[in-house]
């Protein structure tokens, strides 16, 4: 048998360079490179193994969350069908991932982690950032990573490695399966060299199948949605990740079921779509939580069903509803005892409209889907028309930026207030236009995803909107976004604090405790002293961006044209107010009130969360 003699960092990146995927009859390269900051514990074997293989490119990031973050949304924007890997030192580098691992694996999104680990020859422990145990040696912080990893797997040989490849790359290019993997690479094991068999470096095609659903429960499935009045579809991010989003307009536009999008899943439709109730859960439209309510038959498609989808299982109130889920995860199938089509989303829609010719919702079922399609495209264009301050209003920022943007262009965000003022009024026009990290809702997520969704579709112009305080977790990457060339359009919006959480906080009594940026108070000891000013676009400024300071709406029209005749990333810091918000409509949400306080808004605020989860249901 031919073999080569290489270290494990070399035969690793021999191997990542030459795997690919293929789906429908397209192939693609499956790895567009490695992300990563060296230090003692991959300098000399993952580092060196990347300098001598130029044609695998290595990209320099300025925080390994930060790294992680881009490549989950380079995946996700891929519809994980490309992936990059990541690579730390060992220590804190690698414990630096970790938040992002939870990222991908809780938005099933493929991202290969190849963190340096201590010395598998235990002779030299404990070495630098090694964390000893008084019960074993064999343990260390990469440990850690197994809960948020869907594989993980440690080498401690150079043999061990092509075992561990193979598995990795069985989860990686999973529907159902995928996630973040972790391969802990002890730093002298990297650099230790084996006879490796030459096939392990050959072209190899991993084929991502698209199952049908079990024939015996699609059939029923028919019959169930040829039974129901008020039927009611639930459009997920596997909708747009399978690519049926055309599969989709198909069946609507025959039966005229109306639709609710998720986070993940808005822009599977266009956001004037006859049947598209856009936003659905906690962050909902009228139209889609009220027939959601009303529903007799939901039909769930490549959703996890989180509680901001279910509005902490409020959502469906209909005596006898029943649930459909396709999903081509047997555990998301399952959820709310529905009649599960493990299946892939675009082959199982096409199946059911074949199957449902002749079937159509009633005409005032079709009216009403019009008149709450109608009545929010006014919602809609009050908010966005506030003609507020200055500060303006962050309803007023959005619509700004939603109407330059072209339908081709991506907005990104992931956490605070925006995401769900995003979910309602974003005017999603193309599949992939709106790119909301919301499983895990991870503050400092916003910059570095935008560089990644950048990286996925350069042709694409990217809407960073982030509020102060992800800007202030996470900023690092517009260096990286500088380095590489790659243009982001980064829309700060400055509301001196925590908008969503301060919110949060007065619907629960506490009145915004803790939500403010504001120094401490030598009168009262607390942190309600004066305003902390801090100035954005001179720290933008100071990281190598284009930085403008809009103060009305139409001040910001003017900065998103001269952003557009920019060729670096452009920061717009712009101050809003942060007391108007976008109210909720229909729905609620399952925070924890203090059951027994001395304040009275308390007291009163646990009066009404407790007479609200007496609408949770259990499906069973």
């Amino acid at each position: 048998m031919e073999t080569q003699r290489l270290t494990t960092a070399q035969a690793l990146i021999g191997f990542l360079k030459n795997q690919y995927v293929e789906r429908d009859g397209r192939e693609w390269p499956f790895f567009a490179g490695v992300w990563g900051i060296f230090g003692h514990g991959n300098v000399a074997g993952v580092g060196q193994a990347l300098q001598q293989t130029p044609d695998f490119r290595y990209y320099l990031a300025r925080n390994e969350q930060a790294m992680v973050h881009a490549a989950t949304a380079y995946a996700k924007m891929s519809n994980r069908l490309r992936a990059f890997a990541c690579t730390s030192s060992i220590g804190p580098g690698a414990t630096n991932m970790i938040t992002g691992a939870a990222t991908a694996t809780i938005n099933r999104l493929p991202v290969l982690l190849l963190p340096g680990d201590i010395f598998a020859r235990r002779n030299v422990a404990p070495v630098l950032q090694q964390l000893e145990s008084e019960c074993t040696q064999d343990i260390s912080v990469n440990d850690a990573f197994k809960p948020v990893s869907r594989y993980w797997d440690r080498i401690n040989r150079p043999d061990q490695l092509p075992s561990a490849l193979m598995e990795a790359m069985r989860v990686l290019t999973s529907p159902a399966a995928t996630g973040a993997v972790t391969l802990a690479l002890p730093q002298d094991v990297q650099a230790e060299a084996w006879d490796y068999p030459a096939e392990l470096f050959e072209r190899r095609v991993w084929h991502v199948q698209r199952p049908l659903a079990d024939r015996t429960l699609l059939a029923r499935a028919v019959e169930w949605i040829g039974a129901a009045r008020k039927p009611f579809i639930i459009a997920g991010g596997g909708v747009i990740y399978s690519e049926a989003c055309e599969a989709l307009v198909r069946l609507v536009e025959q039966t005229g079921i109306p639709v609710g999008e998720t986070m993940a899943g808005k822009g599977a439709l266009p956001w004037n779509h006859p049947q598209n109730l856009e936003a659905v859960g906690v962050t909902g439209t009228p139209g889609a939580n009220v027939l959601a309510r009303e529903a007799d038959l939901v039909i769930a498609v490549g959703t996890r069903l989180s509680d901001f989808t279910t509005a902490s299982k409020t959502a469906f109130q209909h005596a006898s509803v029943h649930f459909i889920n396709i999903n081509v995860a047997e555990f998301d199938a399952s959820k709310h005892a529905a009649l599960p089509l493990v299946a892939d989303a675009r082959v199982t829609l096409d199946e059911l409209r074949k199957a449902l010719e002749g079937y159509r919702v009633s005409d005032e079922y079709a009216a009403r889907i019009a008149s709450f399609k109608e009545q929010w495209s006014a919602e809609v264009e009050r908010l966005f028309n506030r003609r507020q301050g200055p500060p303006v209003s962050q309803s007023e920022v959005i619509g700004v930026v939603n109407s330059f943007s072209r339908p081709e262009d991506v907005v990104v965000c992931a956490a605070g207030s925006l995401p769900g003022d995003l979910h309602k009024l974003w005017r999603t026009r193309d599949p992939k236009g709106y790119h909301l990290e919301y499983g895990y809702s991870c503050m400092g997520y916003e910059i570095a995803g935008g560089l990644g969704v950048k990286m996925a579709d350069p042709a694409r112009e990217v809407y960073v909107m982030v509020g102060d305080g992800s800007y202030l977790m996470m900023s690092s990457e517009i260096v990286t976004a500088l380095q590489e060339g790659y243009k982001l359009n980064i829309i700060l919006l400055n509301n001196y604090g925590f908008s969503s959480i301060g919110g949060l906080s007065q619907a629960l009594g506490s009145g915004g405790f803790g939500t403010d940026y504001r120094a401490r108070s030598s009168e009262s000891g607390q942190l309600d002293g004066a305003r902390l000013e801090v100035d954005f676009a001179a720290n933008a400024a100071s990281l190598g961006a284009h930085v403008i300071r809009p103060t009305t709406r139409d001040d910001l029209q003017r900065a998103l044209e001269e952003a557009s005749r920019e060729e670096r990333t452009t920061v717009i810091v712009i101050e809003v107010d942060k007391e108007v918000r976008v109210p909720g409509y229909e729905s609620w949400w399952d925070v924890a009130v203090a059951e027994v306080s001395e304040m009275e808004s308390v007291k009163r605020a646990r009066e009404g969360y407790e007479e609200a989860m007496k609408r949770e249901r259990n499906f069973l």
